[in-house]
């Protein structure tokens, strides 16, 4: 509802629309309090139906001009027209307020209705330019709700200030209908007031459409063609005009309520006061504003039409209600529940007939709706009128209205059963379930649909009928649908059924009801994911397709996020155990746009994968704050333990809880004024405590990279403004130990977490409250306490590059960039409650940070961390004795594991998920992990900017029931897109979109992609980009995508030597290498890096590094100088160095190794 007050122009147009009507209703009401204060009977029924009559006239006269007017021209400046009309009107019935003349000011309702009539379609065709299809039902809802407010203002004000200056004024019952009139006259102000400033308002609209250049046919009008062809407009499409006619039905029964009540009042309770009646008439008013907001929440985004079924039942009881109370009170009741069935009857089908009209003609059907409800409220007030002239009593005429009421109610579902069955889903799965719909925009309204998406549980296809306001047939499995408990319910869905045998004739029928223009709904997957991910996209819709005009239909994609990990999915039960909650659950579906109808099955499963992206918007825009986020996962996981760590020991979430309490109110005193803090610390509990607090206080973390020599250091201080840095002193020795000596500039504080834990300890108190704060204190207490003036679109955390290919580069990463990545991470990893994660990955890599500190922690999985990830006997003691299932690490730390002796099979044991992420995992080091272990490795793929992880291999499962294997890896690629996550392959130089299967340069999209560098927006703007609404990150890595949606990375486009023109990747050098060392069985050990120099000859020159023992340094040169690789692949020159460069990540430092290259050749 917030986004519709953002939208330009969305307050002018419900103040115009709230004047319009409270200006109508206000001179309504001034003549029929008049009339009661004169008449009764059978006269007051007359002259009361007389002037709704008079109102509704200009309706059914002025239909076809009045849509014409909305349609030809621009739809504010009808509005503005009509404003000044209404100036114009309301100074005259001032007037005769005045003067008492009372028969005039009666015509002049004809006046208002007049201008109205004119008004009211370029108003309903407003609201869709305006707040487009998807907001379409919040839109209606809210202008509902203006108009009933405005309604209701206008009879409370109205009646109380009548009744006030009446009284006032000394007239007793003998009083005429001219005085009684002149002593209410000051109320012709108020209107002339309210004039004037819908006037104003309306030159504050903005100009949404330009009209067309239709001219008017007024000889077709005034001989009625032009009615008969805009009414067969309204029968062309039958959703259109059974909305039409049930929001006829309805207002025409409201309308004669409204007529006859006032005299049933009269004469049943003798009643005088016209306040007290109006007010009771008012509570159908506040019923119709609860029923809009209702039906706003269940059609947020979409168009609920499930709503419909339940509205007539509601109105058609209050019906039946209408005589049996023998006091005013209960009328109250009945008129609010009378007025709430309403609006949820009436708004669905408003925003039906507003989403199924063309453009250009939605003036004209909303003018043909005006017309039919009029002649349906004109007819019944004829009636009304009939019965008071042949001296009917009242209660007649209620009777009438309950067997209209009956009979509505029996034609909605007689006609529209389907809607009853959507009541019955909505009910039933949004006692748990809340749909979001992204893309609605993109629906077709009419036409051939085949709709394609992704298959994640047994309840998919009830979403997408949700979400659609068309009725879908879906394709079924033909043993599922021949169950006879199920079937009747699936008929009367609309089920195509399929099997082996007739899969021929279903084909037949799927194109059938695309020719016929109905939507058909069917799962590519063929099966239910296993894993998560989209499996391959059989090609089978593509044979129904075949039979197909271009013209005929078309394709629309659609991906659902939210169900995996709900009790309808095929996710394992500990990851549906962590999934519980009493909160509902957010389901979003989201529509891309129309595809031909022959795209084959690779191109629709490209764009269902793009749309992740959108699917997953919603909830990442709503995701908490990392401080927000760390409370919530501390409560809920309370006293369980939350971190394992090798030297401080054991501590419970609770504990870490009421720790980060204290430090984040003492690092803010701390860091008062400063935004980014340093931190030096590896993978660690003192580290998790330090992040953690600085992120409750606020501040934007910065761990700095203790490997990377003092100059990169000093420079990222620069940088980042760093004035406090948090380190551990047995950690700076333990640095100093190995000959890595820090010092830091004189104006930055740096400060040791031993003393700041001794202060902790030595204010034993503050801990004891904080302790019962954690404890006792609900989550949302706790964080309006703590955490603060923070947005998850705020920076929350600044990694510096590994620099491996040049000066590194401060990346700045948002609380919504590190949230959503972490839960990304743990929808594909199916974290499970007994699930514990090995943390020592240092947490200045965006891999050590995301993935391997934060993400357990706010997930609920036993965090078990070790400082040094080159130990190998201290990470494998680590495994074994904590159980840990889920390890991440480098290609060159997980080498180490494989080829350290002490490190024996049973040790690894527990794993059920190795993780290879940072660097390109090489396939010595994957074989010999299986070999020594018989455990996996699953690569991954991201960059510092993508928070890390874009894509990632995982176990495949194995569907046994269809008897089909769930990839979720495959060999040589790095897996597929992350959901959420968008991959787009397209040419370096054009940024268009290449065909699946050739290389391109990779784009990175999704919730992910870094703020931006810091300090560097040229070269933020070099590396990110906007296409189609995605912000997309040049990854600079060459690839392709396979027909299966896997992502292989083939070169870095920035890894080439120009040598005489050609280009020559050392990417592919290095390939080559890797050959002969396996060939020439040459010792592993033997590292090389290839980079590019400047040569005056040739442009560039190929130099090698290689470093190990000599006798197998020398092997390799010479198997190089006698191989058959081509001239260009060959170094021109092979240095010897006593260790290649590598970074803190196990990454090699590629710019390091060109400086030494450089170095060494002078």
């Amino acid at each position: 509802m917030n986004k519709l007050w953002k939208i330009a122009g969305f307050t002018p147009f419900v103040l115009v629309a709230f004047i319009n009507a409270f200006v109508d209703l206000g001179h309504k009401i001034t003549i029929q309090n008049t009339l009661y204060k004169v008449y009764d009977g059978s006269e007051l029924t007359l002259l009361t139906s007389i002037i709704n009559a008079l109102i509704l006239l200009p309706f059914i006269l002025l239909f076809t001009p009045s849509g014409f007017l909305a349609d030809k021209f621009p739809k504010n400046i009808v509005m503005r027209v009509s404003a000044w009309f209404s100036v114009g009107i309301v100074s005259f019935i001032t007037l005769c307020y005045f003067m008492g003349w009372f028969w005039l000011a009666f015509i002049a309702t004809l006046l208002m209705a007049v201008q109205s009539a004119i008004y009211s379609p370029a108003k309903y065709g407003f609201i869709k330019d305006l707040v487009g299809k998807d907001m379409l039902a919040w839109g209606n809802g809210a202008m509902q709700a203006t108009a009933i407010v405005a309604i209701l203002a206008g009879m409370s004000v109205f009646s109380l200030f009548f009744e006030t200056m009446y009284s006032v004024s000394g007239l007793g019952f003998l009083a005429t209908k001219g005085e009684i009139l002149q002593s209410i006259a000051p109320l012709g102000f108020v209107l002339m007031a309210c004039a004037v400033a819908e006037l104003y308002l309306c030159y504050r609209l903005p100009t949404m459409t330009q009209g067309s250049s239709e001219s008017f046919d007024k000889e077709a009008y005034v001989s009625g063609k032009s009615l008969k062809r805009n009414l067969a407009l309204l029968k062309s499409h039958r959703n259109i005009w059974l909305s039409v006619v049930g929001i006829a039905v309805f207002w025409s029964i409201s309308q004669l309520l409204l007529a006859s009540f006032p005299t049933y009042v009269k004469a049943e309770f003798n009643e005088l006061n016209t306040f007290k009646v109006q007010m009771i008439i008012g509570f159908s008013g506040l019923g119709i504003i609860v029923g809009s907001i209702i039906a706003g929440r269940f059609s947020k985004q979409y168009i609920e039409t499930g709503l419909i079924p339940l509205g007539a039942l509601l109105v058609c009881l209050m019906t039946l209600l209408l005589l049996s109370f023998s006091s005013l009170t209960p009328y109250a009741v009945i008129f609010f529940l009378f007025g709430m069935g309403g609006a949820l009857f009436v708004i669905p089908l408003n925003a039906l007939i507003q989403f199924h009209a063309k453009e250009g003609e939605l003036g004209k059907v909303l003018a043909g709706n005006n017309f039919i409800q009029n002649i349906g409220m004109l007819g019944f007030l004829v009636i009304g009128t009939i019965a008071s002239l042949a001296q009917i009593e009242v209660s007649y005429l209620f009777y009438l209205c309950m067997v209209v009421a009956i009979g509505g109610m029996i034609y909605v579902v007689r006609l529209l059963p389907f809607s009853l069955v959507r009541m019955l889903v909505t009910l039933a799965f949004f006692q748990r379930y809340r749909l979001n719909v992204e893309g609605f925009d993109n629906i077709p309204e009419q036409g051939g649909v085949l709709l394609l998406g992704n298959h994640i549980s047994f309840v998919d296809w009830a979403m997408v009928q949700l979400a659609l306001p068309r009725k879908v047939y879906f394709v079924m499995e033909r043993s599922y649908y021949d169950r006879w408990y199920i079937r009747i319910f699936l008929d009367l869905f609309g089920v195509i059924p399929v099997s082996n045998a007739g899969s021929k004739r279903a084909l037949e029928s799927i194109a059938q009801k695309l020719k016929e223009g109905h939507m058909v709904c069917l799962f590519p997957e063929g099966s239910i994911s296993r894993h998560g991910h989209l499996n391959e996209f059989k090609s089978g819709f593509e044979l129904a397709a075949k039979h197909l005009e271009s013209h005929q239909a078309v394709i629309l994609p659609f991906y659902i996020r939210g169900l995996w990990g709900s009790a309808f999915s095929r996710s394992h039960a500990g990851f549906q155990e962590r999934r519980k909650s009493f909160a509902k659950r957010n389901i979003t579906i989201a529509f891309g746009e129309s595809l031909d109808i022959h795209s084959n099955a690779q191109q629709v499963k490209a764009k269902v994968f793009e749309l992740s992206f959108s699917a997953w918007k919603s909830q990442c825009e709503s995701l908490p704050t990392l401080g927000r986020a760390w409370i919530d996962s501390a409560k809920k996981w309370g006293s369980e333990v939350a971190i394992v760590d090798s030297m401080s020991g054991s501590m419970s979430y609770t504990r870490m809880l009421s720790l980060t309490l204290i430090l984040s109110k003492l690092f803010a005193n701390q860091t008062k004024g400063q935004q980014n803090v340093g931190i030096i610390l590896p993978a660690s509990l003192a580290s998790s405590l330090c992040n953690l607090s600085l992120l409750m206080a606020s501040k934007t973390i910065v761990n700095l990279n203790f490997t990377a020599g003092q100059k990169a250091i000093d420079a990222a201080i620069a940088s980042a403004q760093i004035e406090t840095i948090y380190t551990s002193q047995k950690f700076m020795d333990k640095l100093m130990g190995k000959g890595v000596a820090l010092s830091f500039p004189q104006n930055v504080k740096v400060l040791y977490m031993e003393d700041l834990i001794g202060i902790v300890k030595s204010n034993k108190i503050d801990f004891v409250c904080k302790m019962i704060q954690a404890i006792l204190l609900p989550s949302f207490m706790l964080k309006w306490l703590y955490v603060k003036g923070v947005k998850n679109t705020d920076v929350a955390a600044i990694l510096f590059s590994s620099g491996s290919e040049g000066k590194p580069k401060g990346v700045m990463l948002s609380h919504l960039n590190i949230m959503s990545n972490i839960l990304q991470i743990s929808d594909v990893i199916h974290a499970r409650s007994e699930d514990s994660m090995l943390s020592s990955l240092p947490p200045f890599h965006a891999f050590g940070l995301t993935v391997t500190m934060l993400m357990p922690l706010l997930e609920g999985m036993l965090s078990v961390t070790h400082a040094d990830p080159t130990d190998a006997v201290g990470i494998a003691k680590a495994v074994a004795k904590n159980k840990v299932s889920v390890m991440c690490g480098t290609s060159t730390f997980l080498g180490i594991y494989a080829r350290n002796s002490k490190v024996d099979k049973m040790m690894f044991d527990s794993l059920r998920l190795v993780v290879a992420g940072a660097e390109k995992l090489k396939k010595d080091v994957k074989e010999a992990f299986v070999m020594k272990f018989n455990k996996e490795i699953y690569e991954g793929y991201g960059a510092t900017e993508t928070t890390p992880v874009a894509s990632v291999n995982l176990p495949s499962e194995f569907d046994a029931d269809n008897w089909e294997l769930h990839k979720a890896s495959k060999d040589g690629s790095v897996g597929m897109p992350l959901p959420g996550s968008a991959i787009r392959i397209v040419d370096p130089n054009t940024m268009e979109e290449l065909p699946v299967g050739e290389d391109g340069l990779i784009l990175i999209g999704g919730h992910q992609v870094m703020v931006g560098y810091l300090n560097d927006e040229e070269k933020t703007r070099e590396v990110i980009v906007e296409l189609d609404g995605i912000r997309w990150y040049k990854s600079g890595d060459k690839g392709h995508l396979d027909s299966n949606g896997f992502i292989h990375i083939v070169d870095r486009y920035s890894r080439f030597a120009k040598i005489g023109g050609e280009m020559v990747s050392l990417g592919g050098i290095e390939e080559e290498i890797a050959k002969i060392i396996k060939k020439e069985e040459i010792d592993e050990s033997v590292k090389y890096v290839a980079v590019a120099l400047e040569d005056s000859k040739k442009g560039e020159s190929v130099v090698l590094l290689v470093s190990g023992e000599q006798e197998q340094c020398q092997k390799l040169e010479s198997a190089l100088k006698d191989s058959a690789l081509p001239a260009l692949f060959k170094p021109s020159k092979i240095l010897y160095v006593e260790a290649i460069p590598v970074l803190g990540s196990g990454k090699v430092d590629l710019k390091g190794a060109k400086d030494l290259a450089e170095k060494l050749l002078g």
